[in-house]
């Protein structure tokens, strides 16, 4: 987050933003519950005042007002995570329940943009790992660590793609000197799938699944 700080406080264009509107508008794409969304947009929130207080208010400008907007999946919790807004939140919030990897908010509506861990959950499971007949075929796990190579590229295509369609979209819905930012579980260009950090865990996890699957069949 100290990243995200430094980058509103040199590079966030407050003062054109504020002759324009005096509304600022931020969304946290892929907020699950919480209460780390309500940390996250509290932080943001801060650095763009701290950037009004720097630049802004001397010439006459004042204060934004701020519209928080959590996206995640319509099954996600909104009830739960409403329910624990910070009583003291500086923001008008509100639910937009929906993929990222499309369309969610009007043309050049946003001013910020989040998203803390989410992008790497694809919007669906690639066709090649669930066809018997494809090389892809990941038979007997739900991870692609341990799998082969054809696996691991049917789900990294995937990825490319829905990257590109979240781009897209977001590129509509940006407001002019906008900013995004993203965090992102990753490896290094020159890692094996089988040597990624954590992929023991859902090996392991598929391989109870299975066990739990063929008892309950017998």
């Amino acid at each position: 987050m100290m990243m995200i700080v430094e980058a509103i406080a040199e590079k966030h264009d407050v003062q054109s933003l504020s002759s324009i509107s005096n509304s600022l508008r931020i969304a946290d794409l892929g907020c699950s519950v919480g209460p780390n969304t309500f940390l996250a947009m509290q932080s943001l929130i801060e650095a763009i005042e701290n950037k009004y207080e720097a630049e802004c208010l001397k010439h006459g400008y004042r204060l934004p007002e701020f519209q928080v907007f959590f996206n995640d999946h319509a099954a996600n919790d909104f009830n739960t995570l409403f329910s624990s807004l910070p009583p003291g939140k500086s923001y008008f919030a509100a639910g937009v329940p929906g993929s990222f990897h499309g369309r969610l908010f009007p043309e050049c509506f946003l001013h910020i943009v989040y998203s803390s861990f989410a992008l790497q959950w694809l919007s669906q499971v690639p066709a090649k790992v669930l066809d018997k007949d494809s090389p892809a075929w990941n038979k007997g796990r739900i991870f692609y660590t341990s799998a082969s190579d054809e696996v691991a590229n049917a789900y990294a295509a995937q990825f490319a793609e829905d990257m590109d369609n979240f781009l897209k979209f977001r590129a509509v819905e940006m407001a002019s000197g906008g900013m995004m930012f993203f965090m992102v579980p990753g490896v290094a260009d020159d890692c094996h799938p089988s040597q990624s950090g954590g992929g023991w865990l859902y090996d392991a996890l598929g391989s109870s699944l299975m066990d739990l699957a063929n008892k309950v069949s017998q």
